[in-house]
C-alpha cells in the first residue's frame, strides 16, 4: 500500500507540472496584451495567474516532500508536506489578490478611462478555454490517484477559466460607452483571488488541525459494527496525514474470546475500512465486553 501511495504521488507530479507551463504561458500572454491594450481587467487576471505559478510550485514541492519515507525526525512520514505548502500559497494569492483590488479601486477613482482594445477580450476566451482543458486534466487525474491537492488545483484551474470570462464581460462592456466597466471587472477579479485564498487557507487549517468530517466518522462506524464479532464502539478518532485517513478505534468484543480471536477480529476491521473507505491506516484497540 504504501508504494502504491507514493507512486500516486508521483503521478500527481504531473497535473502541477503541466499547471505550471500553462499559467507561466498565459500570465505572459495576458500581462503583455493588456498593456498593450490598455485593459485592467486583463491585467489583474495575468496577476492572478502568477500567484497560480507559484501556488502549483508549491503543490509541486509538496507532492515531492510528501514522497519521503518516515525518518528519525518523522516517525510518521511527511505526509502533510503538500497540506503545509498550500497553506503557504494561500498567504500569497492573498497578498496579490489585495494588491489587484488596491489597484482596480484607485483607477476607479482615477477616472479618465479608455475603452480597451477588444484583442483584450479575445485573449481572454482563448486563456478560458485552455484552462478548462487544463481543468479536465487535472479533475480527471485527481480522480483517478484520490489525491485532494490536485483536486484542489483542478478547482483553481476552473476558477481561473472563469475569471478569465469575468474579464472579458468587463472588457466587452466597456466597449459600449461604460469604460468603467474593465477596471470594476479588475475588482472582481480581485474578490475571487482573494475568495480563492480563503478558501484554500481553511480547508489547509482545517486539516492541518486534525478537523474531520463528522459524516465520514459516522460511515467508519457503520463499517466498524458491522464487522463480525465486533460487539460496539467505545472511541472512534480519525485524522488525515496528507491525502491519507488515519482512524484510531476502540472496539468491544466478547470477554471470553481469546487474545488470537481478538486479533484477528481487529485485523477484520481493519481490512474492511481499507476496503471500503480506502483508509490508509486504522490503530485498533480490543476491550472487552
Amino acid at each position: 500500500m504504501y508504494q502504491q501511495k507514493y507512486n500516486d504521488l508521483k503521478l500527481g507530479e504531473r497535473g502541477a507540472i503541466i499547471s505550471i507551463i500553462a499559467y507561466i504561458c498565459l500570465s505572459a500572454l495576458k500581462l503583455i496584451v493588456a498593456d498593450l491594450s490598455n485593459s485592467e481587467a486583463l491585467k489583474a487576471d495575468g496577476l492572478n495567474n502568477t500567484t497560480d505559478i507559484i501556488a502549483s510550485i508549491a503543490v509541486l514541492i509538496g507532492l515531492k516532500i510528501s514522497q519521503k519515507p518516515a525518518d528519525l525526525d518523522h516517525r510518521y512520514g511527511h505526509w502533510k508536506a503538500e497540506t503545509v505548502a498550500s497553506l503557504m500559497s494561500s498567504f500569497i494569492m492573498m497578498a496579490v489578490g489585495i494588491q489587484v483590488l488596491f489597484q482596480a479601486i484607485s483607477s476607479i477613482f482615477k477616472g479618465g478611462h479608455t475603452s480597451p482594445d477588444l484583442i483584450s477580450a479575445w485573449t481572454g476566451i482563448f486563456c478560458a478555454f485552455v484552462m478548462y482543458g487544463v481543468y479536465r486534466y487535472n479533475k480527471s487525474l485527481a480522480n483517478k490517484i484520490n489525491s485532494q491537492s490536485v483536486m484542489a488545483a483542478a478547482k483553481d484551474n476552473l476558477s481561473d477559466a472563469w475569471v478569465s470570462i469575468g474579464a472579458v464581460v468587463g472588457i466587452i462592456g466597456a466597449q459600449f460607452q461604460l469604460p468603467w466597466l474593465d477596471p470594476m471587472a479588475a475588482v472582481i477579479v480581485g474578490f475571487l483571488i482573494c475568495k480563492t485564498a480563503w478558501d484554500i487557507f481553511r480547508e489547509a487549517s482545517y486539516t492541518l488541525t486534525d478537523g474531520f468530517d463528522e459524516n465520514e466518522i459516522k460511515d467508519y462506524k457503520e463499517t466498524i459494527q458491522n464487522t463480525y464479532g465486533v460487539k460496539g464502539i467505545k472511541e472512534i478518532k480519525a485524522r488525515n496525514y496528507g491525502n491519507n485517513k488515519v482512524v484510531d478505534v476502540v472496539i468491544l468484543v466478547n470477554s471470553t474470546l481469546g487474545i488470537k480471536d481478538a486479533h484477528e477480529i481487529s485485523s477484520d476491521v481493519e481490512q474492511a475500512m481499507a476496503k471500503e473507505h480506502d483508509v490508509f491506516e486504522v490503530n485498533v484497540h480490543v476491550e472487552p465486553n
